[in-house]
């Protein structure tokens, strides 16, 4: 084996680890030309002389494509990272020019989105307006590989103990319960006092295997001496929850502050149905050990203070005018 420590350190180039991560992208040589814009006996050279440089085979080739070894997707997680950094000092450098602070990622799981991060986003520009924000949505599985790799800054979402790891902070930010939610047309919308037993007998999307609100969700029907629902579809996005919802129709399990979002918008009707579960708390993940940038230090200061924001006003009493109906002018009861 070659001296690995001086291949990284100056044999590798950035069109080399721009290969590697378009390689391990598209799985197959053509494509990867054809994004590189150069032709595929150029790739296979260039492959050929990386894997020279480090005395090791980092992809099988077959006529299906190609596939990293396990040499290879060490490799590739180094070039992916190297890569987010170069964009990451780039970026603040140009935004220094113009006058900016730089460009923030963030991963978003749909319960933080509408009710944590556009409060932050919208702070973070009355703060600093040429600040761009990237927002890429998903669920953990996708999001905290690009984390790791320095492809986003941070992730904001419900803090699942399950992925739990040295290597990662995290950080709460207040509880956010969970509720049931149809179409406003759905039979069950103008139901005064649906059920459990109800539920059971209806289609649902419901949260991936892995995290805990389906698990809870799932405990819910057994407590009730019920099986839970068979016909179902899993998935972590907002878009395709609402779609199902709408389309099928089903019924859907959502954050509650997600949920009170879409509902007066008219996109959503909210069941008067209990669910007392408690859930991992919606926070902050970020990489431990890694400096935030200017424009990511930004944003964690406008998630704190939205989320502040957010419980200041969830804990402020109800106001009453003097005939007992709520106004404006009205001293809060505790007063009185």
């Amino acid at each position: 084996m070659t001296d690995i420590d001086r291949v990284l350190r100056s044999n590798l180039k950035l069109r080399h680890l721009q290969l590697l991560v378009a390689l391990d992208e598209f799985r197959h040589l053509g494509r990867a030309a054809e994004f590189l814009s150069v032709t595929q006996p150029a790739v296979s050279k260039m492959l050929v002389e990386i894997e020279r440089m480090f005395g090791l085979d980092l992809f099988h080739r077959s006529t299906r494509g190609t596939e990293p070894t396990a040499y290879g997707a060490t490799v590739v997680r180094f070039a992916r990272s190297v890569l987010a950094d170069y964009r990451r000092t780039r970026d603040e450098i140009d935004a220094v020019a113009s006058g900016g602070m730089g460009r923030v990622s963030v991963g978003a799981m749909v319960v933080a989105t509408p009710g944590l991060l556009m409060p932050a986003i919208d702070e973070l520009k009355r703060r600093s307006a040429l600040t761009t924000v990237m927002v890429e949505e998903g669920d953990l599985t996708r999001l905290l590989p690009r984390l790791r790799v320095g492809e986003i800054d941070l992730i904001v979402g419900r803090l699942e103990p399950g992925y739990a790891s040295p290597d990662l902070e995290a950080e709460a930010l207040y509880a956010e319960p969970m509720c049931i939610v149809v179409s406003p047309g759905h039979p069950l919308a103008a139901e005064p006092r649906p059920d459990w037993a109800m539920l059971a007998q209806q289609p649902w999307v419901v949260p991936p295997p892995w995290a805990s609100s389906r698990v809870k969700l799932g405990q819910m029907f057994y407590k009730h001496r019920l099986v839970p629902p068979a016909d179902i579809v899993e998935t972590a996005s907002f878009l395709m929850t609402l779609s199902v919802v709408r389309q099928r129709p089903a019924v859907g399990f959502l954050a509650l502050s997600v949920a009170r979002h879409f509902a007066r918008e008219g996109l959503l009707a909210i069941l008067k149905v209990k669910v007392p579960i408690e859930l991992p708390p919606v926070g902050i993940m970020t990489l431990r050990g890694r400096p935030p940038t200017p424009a990511s230090e930004l944003m964690l200061d406008c998630l704190r203070s939205a989320a502040a924001s957010r419980e200041a006003q969830r804990k402020t009493p109800p106001v009453r005018a003097p005939g007992g109906s709520s106004g404006a002018g009205a001293r809060p009861r505790s007063a009185r």
